[in-house]
């Protein structure tokens, strides 16, 4: 709810840019002002994790480091200051006062009926306990792309991992699970990835676990299993998730036991 109302404040914001609509007694400072948020929420993201992945500005539609947003953003403001102090748009007469609470109201509610929130995968993610409980690996098969997912996945032991193609934390952990494969070729581990497949290749080149089996799952299908906050790495016992693994401290020895126990 919060992301999709994010959104609508930009889009109305974007709407009154667009149309000139009392631009220096409100619209100017309301882009000015969301302009700041985002650009103090950069700062902080390079000062505790650097400059690194996508920023998420644009999606992944155009991807850019939180350095080159945080730089956009600055464009922008001065040219919105600039604006503010040299253009004053049109002040809406009677016949034209509705066009606001009409942009009001498509900025609202287009997030979410373009992209609905579905309760099933909030309640399958936001409160799913962390451990020895059931994963629906029938969405796995049933919309898997690239390669099939085998069926074995469902029986037995499995360390699953859940990457996204353009996270910098999956490739990390892609890396070190590629070590583990290196070591004991024996342990069974699956990735299933997420993103472009054009990316695919550059994914590879990086973590070089190209050798490992994996399929590409959409985004819906994916947080459903996978949830909101990645990489997401499973030991999966029975087509139960026995533990979820930090990727910080994957350890090759505590795997092993695992398998073995």
């Amino acid at each position: 709810y919060i992301a999709r109302t994010l959104i609508a404040m930009e889009f109305f914001i974007g709407g009154l840019l667009f149309f000139n609509i009392t631009l220096r007694k409100k619209t100017y400072k309301a882009a000015i002002a969301l302009l700041i948020v985002f650009s103090v929420y950069l700062i902080l993201l390079i000062t505790l994790s650097g400059n690194k992945g996508n920023c998420g500005c644009f999606g992944s539609f155009i991807i850019m480091t939180p350095l080159q947003a945080f730089i956009k953003n600055i464009i922008m403001l001065v040219i919105l200051i600039l604006l503010m102090k040299y253009h004053e748009g049109w002040q809406l007469k009677n016949k034209w006062k509705y066009i606001t609470p009409v942009i009001l109201i498509a900025a609202l509610a287009l997030p979410f009926i373009l992209n609905p929130i579905e309760t099933d995968y909030e309640e399958a993610y936001l409160n799913k306990p962390k451990d020895n409980y059931k994963i629906e690996l029938d969405t796995l098969y049933m919309h898997a792309k690239l390669a099939e997912p085998p069926k074995t996945l469902s029986q037995s032991k499995h360390l699953i991992a859940f990457l996204s193609l353009t996270c910098h934390h999956c490739r990390i952990a892609a890396k070190k699970l590629q070590l583990i494969h290196q070591k004991n070729r024996n342990l069974s581990i699956y990735f299933v990835l997420n993103g472009n497949p054009e990316k695919l290749n550059e994914f590879f080149e990086d973590t070089h676990s190209e050798d490992i089996a994996h399929c590409i799952l959409p985004g819906r299908p994916f947080i459903f299993l996978a949830g909101t906050t990645l990489p997401d790495i499973y030991l999966i016992n029975n087509s139960t998730v026995e533990h979820e693994l930090n990727y910080f401290n994957l350890d090759q020895s505590e795997v092993e036991k695992w398998f073995q126990e």
